[in-house]
């Protein structure tokens, strides 16, 4: 073969990054164009408080945590699972640690030095880095468009898209290309929020006074469904509610408002004691105390918590210990809507997969191979969506390196016999 062939990597966040590395372990040389001025830019904001890498649990459970999409994730973190991207992070001079909740963070939990080690390595490898060039599709003749370019286009040998999908459009991630690859035949799912807050239809009184502040320690769970409630803790926004018991429950709330017009987050205040427990203890004798001094002291209920009661009860009932005790424990909180994408940590929906062939390659474009976000999966936080979108983006950007060779030779071999 007369020289490596060419691949460009279009996008430049973690699925982009591995697709480029992987491409260049397999012999390519490898363009990688990214629109804003630096690449990695939501993975740094990622890790601000703790850059999750990814999960220690056992692979059976890890899997399951992509719902539908199960199956097919599984084959990607099958070729790089959790303990083959703590290798690969210790290959970059970053030792990681499993937390208490089975997350895997850097020693140092900073998302700047992995990324800033992982550029440079990159550039030594030989991948050269194209900022400020904003894909805008392709030419009638299948070459690469970029903002502002008036030329012919650029013609790889193949193609990575990792544009991720809508959330956090100001970092890149703003789902343009859905309307590029649909012109072009390929079936895409709807982006929607996910990992996002909810709108509740708060009082003034209660947004006012407790927009902010946390509900710990309480468990929740999705009314309807008969799956267990999950335990940890959210945050009272001035609109709904939102945080990390939210955003594990989010898929399923969404999907009951598209399906219902609403969704019913059922609260569990004080998971560690039953109702009649906590009936028995309100009904001690309240003496001068308040009534908000009186729940403190008897069931530890205050703050956000006892706000919530307060919205929920009818003012008749705030003494009835019995209807207190009950609420405490099954707080029905309707969710009106999923807060906008561009305000989600992720998003779900886009390429499906019966438009792709299992390397990752577009069926409607030939040599086109597309990774992480932007593809028709979905996962909580908690390290799930950093390894899908590095493992997607090493099958691509292997699978780009493969096809763009057999396309040379195939080329070299017709021209040889002209």
């Amino acid at each position: 073969m007369s020289e490596n062939p060419r691949i460009a990597v279009v996008g430049g966040g973690p699925a982009g990054l591995m697709a480029a590395e992987a491409a260049i372990a397999a012999g390519a040389a490898v363009d990688l164009y990214e629109s804003r001025g630096s690449v990695g830019r939501k993975l740094l904001i990622a890790g601000r408080g703790g850059l999750n890498l990814t999960h220690a649990e056992p692979f059976d459970r890890f899997v399951m945590r992509y719902g539908e999409r199960a199956r097919i994730v599984a084959g990607w973190l099958r070729e790089f699972d959790a303990g083959a991207l703590r290798d690969w992070a210790r290959g970059l001079g970053i030792e990681t640690f499993v937390g208490s909740s089975g997350r895997v963070f850097p020693a140092d939990l900073k998302s700047a030095p992995l990324l800033r080690h992982w550029v440079t390595r990159l550039r030594a490898q030989g991948v050269r880095f194209h900022v400020r060039h904003r894909w805008t599709g392709c030419s009638a003749d299948g070459a690469l468009r970029f903002e502002g370019d008036d030329g012919e286009g650029l013609r790889p040998d193949a193609t990575v898209l990792a544009l991720g999908g809508a959330s956090w459009p100001q970092l890149g991630s703003d789902g343009a290309w859905v309307s590029w690859l649909q012109d072009r035949g390929v079936g895409v799912a709807p982006l929607e929020p996910s990992n996002c807050g909810f709108d509740a239809a708060w009082s003034p009184h209660f947004a006012a006074r407790h927009a902010g502040h946390p509900l710990k320690s309480i468990a929740a769970s999705v009314a309807g469904e008969t799956a267990p409630a999950l335990q940890g803790e959210c945050v009272v926004t001035a609109t709904g509610v939102e945080g990390q018991l939210v955003y594990a429950l989010s898929a399923r709330l969404r999907d009951a408002i598209a399906r219902d017009g609403t969704a019913t987050l059922v609260l569990d205040l004080a998971p560690g004691r039953s109702r009649d427990q906590i009936a028995i203890q309100l009904a001690g004798p309240r003496g001068s105390r308040s009534r908000s001094e009186h729940w403190r002291r008897r069931v530890h209920i205050d703050g956000a918590k006892a706000g919530l009661l307060l919205e929920h009860l009818p003012k008749d009932a705030w003494d009835d210990g019995a209807r207190v005790a009950a609420t405490i424990k099954s707080l029905p909180l309707t969710l009106l809507r999923p807060r906008p994408i561009a305000e989600a940590i992720s998003s779900a929906g886009g390429i499906r997969f019966d438009a792709l062939t299992d390397d990752l390659m577009l069926r409607a474009v030939p040599g086109s191979f597309c990774a992480g976000e932007m593809l028709d999966w979905e996962a909580p936080t908690g390290g799930y969506l950093l390894a899908a979108c590095f493992a997607s983006g090493r099958r691509a950007g292997a699978a780009a390196a493969r096809w763009a060779q057999e396309a040379v030779k195939e080329h070299e071999d017709d021209s040889a016999n002209v």
